[in-house]
């Protein structure tokens, strides 16, 4: 999606969300950014299967604490935030069967849209799995790489990355922000040149590892 998009999907959002519309607004963000979230997911987990029941949950979440949305942040940063404590509680919930949220609305578009973006996006990763460095990603924790592609595929600015990084609640005060922000982009170096050393130990690269 271009930046264009993204904005203009923003202010969609947040018109709707001001006009009291949230399953609209809902509608719109899963629409807008589920595909890429989901494939976020699946990298974080390795597991199509597992990444699916996440992104039901998140989905869930979305849904049902739209209205808590304070515009701190963009919308797609607080999406990534509640995905990323979806998958922490995932790993985390020994019962989660036991202990399913409020589900969506039955038969609603919403649902259906939902059950759309998993569908077609799963399709898609099947092939970009093939990508460069992918069986290399896949061997690292899953922390890195959710930072990876969160940073590399999607293109989060390091404010944004704290946010969804950040443990507990976000991050408070321009200060936490940046040095959360420091912690992450210094993690980030140490695990490019971590993936390059990989890299040629496998013969996969041999440039610098800057452009990895």
């Amino acid at each position: 999606m271009a930046e264009n998009q993204y904005e203009d999907l923003e202010r969609d959002i947040r018109r709707r969300l001001t006009e009291g519309d949230h399953e609209k607004a809902t509608t719109l963000a899963i629409r807008g950014f589920g595909a890429e979230i989901f494939g976020f997911l699946v990298a974080l987990h390795r597991d199509e299967q597992d990444a699916e029941e996440v992104f039901a949950a998140f989905s869930e979440r979305l849904w049902r604490d739209v209205r808590t949305f304070r515009g701190d942040s963009s919308f797609r940063t607080w999406a990534y935030v509640l995905a990323r404590h979806a998958s922490l509680n995932y790993r985390r919930d020994t019962r989660r069967r036991e202990n399913r949220q409020r589900p969506l609305p039955e038969g609603s578009e919403l649902s259906a849209i939902v059950e759309q973006v998993r569908s077609e996006t799963a399709s898609y990763l099947r092939t970009e799995r093939q990508l460069r460095f992918a069986a290399l990603r896949a061997s690292l924790p899953p922390e890195d790489q959710a930072l990876l592609v969160l940073r590399i595929d999607r293109g989060l600015a390091w404010n944004e990355l704290a946010r969804v990084f950040h443990e507990g609640d976000a991050p408070q005060g321009k200060v936490e922000l940046a040095r959360e922000a420091a912690r992450l982009r210094k993690r980030f170096q140490l695990l490019k040149v971590r993936l390059f050393e990989m890299g040629k130990r496998a013969g996969v690269v041999s440039e610098d590892p800057e452009g990895a």
